[in-house]
C-alpha cells in the first residue's frame, strides 16, 4: 500500500519537479538524457517508453508514437533491403539471374524466340549491347527486378510501352529507361524524399 502511495506521489508531483530540476542542470530534456546516458537495449527502451507514457505534455499524449517508430524503422528496413539487391551484381553464372532475364524476354516478346543468350536481339527490348548484363552494372540485380516486376504485373502495359519505344522518331531504349527510372526511385528513397509516401 505504501509503495502504491509513493508511486502516485512520484508520478503526479515529484517527477515533474525532478525533471525540471535536471533540465536546468543539464540543459537537456528527459529523452535526450536517457538516450545519452543509457546503453542500447531493453533498459533504455523501457525508460523511454515510461517517459513518454508519463509525460504531462499534451502533444506527446495525443500522438501514437508506436506508429511513428514503425514508420521510421520500416523505411530504414526497406532501404537496407533495396540497397542489398542493388549491390548484388548480375551474374551470368547464376541460374536464377539467367532465368529472370529470359523470363523478361518471354514476357515482352512472346512471339519471338531468342536465337542465343548473347545476341543483338536484346536491342529489340532496349538493351545497349549483345549481352544485357553490362547494362545492369549501376543498379545491379535491382534493375532487372524492376523491369521484371513491371512486365509480370502489367504485361499488356509493358508491351504497349515497348511498342511506343520503337517509334522511328520518338523512340527510346525501353530497358535502359526502365533501369534509369529504377535509379531515380532508388535515389529518392536514399535521400529520404519518399518518406512522405509511406
Amino acid at each position: 500500500m505504501l509503495l502504491y502511495f509513493w508511486q502516485y506521489l512520484y508520478s503526479n508531483y515529484f517527477r515533474f519537479w525532478l525533471k525540471w530540476f535536471l533540465r536546468q542542470i543539464h540543459g537537456k530534456c528527459e529523452l535526450q538524457r536517457i538516450c545519452a546516458e543509457s546503453k542500447d537495449g531493453a533498459y533504455r527502451t523501457h525508460r523511454i517508453e515510461y517517459s513518454l507514457e508519463h509525460s504531462k505534455n499534451k502533444v506527446l499524449s495525443k500522438i501514437n508514437l508506436r506508429i511513428c517508430l514503425l514508420q521510421i524503422s520500416g523505411y530504414k528496413k526497406l532501404f537496407i533491403e533495396v540497397e542489398d539487391v542493388r549491390k548484388r551484381p548480375y551474374d551470368s553464372d547464376n541460374p536464377e539471374h539467367e532465368w529472370q532475364l529470359l523470363e523478361l524476354w518471354d514476357l515482352l516478346m512472346p512471339h519471338e524466340k531468342l536465337k542465343s543468350r548473347i545476341t543483338k536481339q536484346w536491342g529489340d527490348i532496349g538493351f545497349q549491347g549483345d549481352d544485357p548484363k553490362t547494362d545492369f552494372r549501376g543498379m545491379g540485380i535491382l534493375g532487372l527486378a524492376n523491369l521484371l516486376y513491371f512486365s509480370r504485373h502489367y504485361t499488356e502495359e509493358s508491351r504497349t510501352i515497348l511498342s511506343h519505344s520503337n517509334h522511328p522518331k520518338l523512340g527510346y531504349s525501353y530497358a535502359i529507361v526502365g533501369i534509369n527510372l529504377t535509379e531515380m526511385a532508388y535515389s529518392l528513397l536514399k535521400s529520404g524524399a519518399l518518406k512522405s509516401h509511406f
